[in-house]
């Protein structure tokens, strides 16, 4: 028939979205390999559509709302966001399997139904009666809330049109697919238009939009990375399954910092925030050879940790750098700098730097922790328990500044730390009222070590074979 649409094959690669003509075994766009899936699209007769005519506007006519932002009823999640919930926002929460991504967002929702705000929950994994089973081991029990179990974005258009919900969440968006297109649900296809109208839906009716995201093995979103450009707000829940803390970090935030973290303890009834992480964090700790605590600036908190390392001989013949929760390179760099100007040879032991709690250091800041507990570790001396390092170390040995010193200082003297071993420019640039505890300005490893008594030469034996 004139003018009907010809169905074609094309290969979707199901990790960047690259389509090709021909099924390939490595995409040529990201690289990845055996991720080109054949769907089927209807190629449509091109014509041309007289739309409305627009104009520009000029910046200063540009009308500003002052509207406060609603609080989602968790403290960590609000801090995440930015202060709370805008209106007509797309958030987008990632997270591995069994993390805690659904059990967070139903105790916000009935946090919010509490508030008086009308919440829908749409489970396209779950049955009604699995999520209902979830809401009373949480305690959720609210009338404004309401459920609904379905797959189809149609079906949900219908049932979100009648209730004109004030938030609502979608789990997930790789089982919610669109009729219009021919493709598998969860393929990039669907994934991409069922987020272009989730959109369409939050800008344009004001309804405040919570996206659950599948992750792949390499910990990224799956579905194409286009869809995280689209939305608002991209929500990382990260922390061991097995293990009771959570961090939800903020990986990009129109509405505030994409720096800020919120920490949470897994319990029984649900997911509690945590006021004070340091304090966690600290709880179980340590007090022996290789054991530390550095700060980090987690957005506009700063919290304290405990790094720990231990150096052994080396059993095989190439000596191993294991790291949890730092980076491996970066250990790599270190053992290089205390080799090269403290005497303390690292070459032939196997090291192992662990950062307790399940938290992941990302910030130069904390290399000088790192450093003393490598070279405590290494001396079978231990660090005095009241210590705090804050540095970054560079190449040349040097102890480098860090920005915001006296919010992490101040963390410091709350949990009753007595010193800090800070970089000496920043005691030199120190401005305003005096420090909350002694500041111990040092400009380089070597120096620093010897004032806590491990600078000697120390070479750890391999192993015999």
């Amino acid at each position: 028939m004139k003018g009907a649409a010809k169905l074609r094959s094309i290969y979707v690669c199901q990790a960047c979205g690259q389509n090709e003509q021909k099924w390939l075994g490595r995409c040529n766009a990201c690289g990845a390999w055996n991720t080109f899936v054949e769907e089927v699209t209807a190629k449509s007769a091109k014509r041309e559509v007289a739309g409305p005519k627009v104009k520009s506007t000029r910046l200063a006519d540009v009308a500003m709302d002052d509207e406060p932002r609603r609080s989602t009823g968790i403290v960590e999640l609000d801090r995440v966001l930015g202060g709370g919930l805008v209106h007509g926002a797309l958030i987008l929460v990632g997270g591995d399997p069994g993390i805690g991504k659904s059990t967070l967002l139903l105790q916000a929702m009935g946090a919010m139904a509490r508030q008086g705000l009308t919440t829908l929950y749409v489970s396209a994994e779950e049955s009604l009666r699995q999520v209902k089973l979830r809401a009373d081991r949480l305690g959720i029990a609210s009338d404004n809330l309401h459920l609904l179990a379905e797959t189809r974005l149609e079906a949900l258009e219908e049932a979100r049109q009648e209730l004109s919900p004030d938030v609502l969440v979608v789990d997930s968006i790789q089982t919610v697919g669109l009729s219009a297109i021919e493709s598998a649900t969860g393929s990039v296809s669907q994934i991409r238009g069922v987020t272009q109208r989730l959109m369409e839906i939050a800008k344009g009716d004001g309804v405040t939009t919570f996206v659950v995201g599948h992750v792949t093995k390499d910990g990224a979103i799956a579905g194409p990375k286009v869809m995280e450009h689209m939305v608002d707000t991209v929500l990382y829940f990260e922390g061991e399954r097995t293990g009771p803390y959570r961090i939800l970090r903020a990986h990009k935030n129109r509405f505030g910092s994409s720096q800020e973290i919120g920490v949470f303890e897994m319990l029984p009834e649900g997911l509690a925030p945590v006021g004070n992480p340091s304090q966690l964090f600290l709880s179980q700790r340590v007090q022996g050879p290789g054991a530390t605590v550095v700060t980090s600036l987690e957005g506009s908190r700063p919290i304290l940790l405990e790094v720990q390392a231990l150096a052994t001989p080396a059993i095989y013949g190439t000596p191993r750098r294991t790291t949890i929760g730092f980076d491996q390179q970066r250990v790599a760099m270190l053992c290089a700098v205390l080799e090269q100007h403290t005497g303390i040879s690292l070459s032939g032991a196997d090291v192992y730097v662990n950062v307790a709690g399940g938290v992941r250091l990302s910030e130069p800041a904390a290399d000088l922790g790192v450093v003393v507990a490598l070279a405590s570790a290494a001396a079978r001396e231990p660090v005095p328990p009241d210590v705090v390092m804050i540095g970054e170390v560079g190449l040349a040995g040097e102890v480098r500044g860090v920005s915001q010193l006296g919010a992490r200082v101040h963390e410091a003297a709350q949990l009753g730390f007595k010193r800090c071993y800070v970089p000496a420019i920043d005691v030199q640039r120190w401005s305003g009222p005096p420090a909350a505890l002694p500041l111990h300005g040092v400009g380089g490893v070597r120096e620093l070590l010897g004032d806590l008594g491990l600078e000697r030469t120390r070479t750890l034996p391999r192993a015999a074979s």
